[in-house]
């Protein structure tokens, strides 16, 4: 999920995101020590739409119309073999990222109130974030280390509802996405 700024661990905030498991032996201490979410209870993960809905409007009807809404997508695989950079943030970049922009937009398009990192991008780029808020000379420390973990590849079969609830980000709800007919067949 993004930066750091204070509204951003909101009690009954919400986000949709893709875990990203195979990650973790690579990333899982340097996140723990430089990407509050990580601290937060968030795992490694690219976003798929933060800030979501209020979690007082994420009901069964929401959840229904999510499950439709991802459903219509196939599950993939990314690979993730270079680090990229934002001012101050240090992140994985998904190979392909289609998919995942595919994702974002569906969910964009359903609920155009809330639209990814709340409309303050006019691109979102898929990213799982490793390191946040910190110096170029941490960032280039971390980058060097994990050049020996990459690349790996990841399995993208679900999108999982996060809610925070006042201390930590907790798993509300998964929703699967359908093998491709052609990975069925295989």
């Amino acid at each position: 999920m993004p930066d750091a700024s204070p509204h951003r661990f909101q009690a009954g905030r919400t986000g949709l995101i893709v875990r990203i498991p195979e990650a973790e032996p690579a990333v899982s201490a340097w996140r723990e020590r430089f990407d509050p979410s990580a601290r937060a209870g968030v795992p490694a993960h690219v976003t798929v739409v933060f800030p979501f809905l209020d979690g007082s409007r994420v009901q069964g009807h929401v959840h229904r119309a999510l499950a439709e809404v991802l459903g219509g997508h196939h599950a993939f695989d990314v690979r993730f073999a270079r680090c990229e950079r934002f001012p101050g943030v240090l992140y994985l970049a998904p190979e392909p990222d289609a998919p995942l922009r595919r994702l974002t937009e569906a969910v964009a398009e359903r609920w155009p109130e809330a639209p990814p990192y709340g409309g303050a991008f006019t691109e979102v780029i898929p990213h799982l974030t490793v390191a946040d808020g910190q110096d170029d000379t941490v960032l280039t420390e971390i980058e060097t280390a994990l050049h020996t973990e990459l690349p790996f590849t990841a399995r993208v079969s679900s999108v999982d509802l996060m809610v925070h609830d006042g201390v930590k980000w907790q798993l509300q709800a998964t929703f699967d996405l359908p093998a491709s007919p052609r990975s069925a067949r295989e």
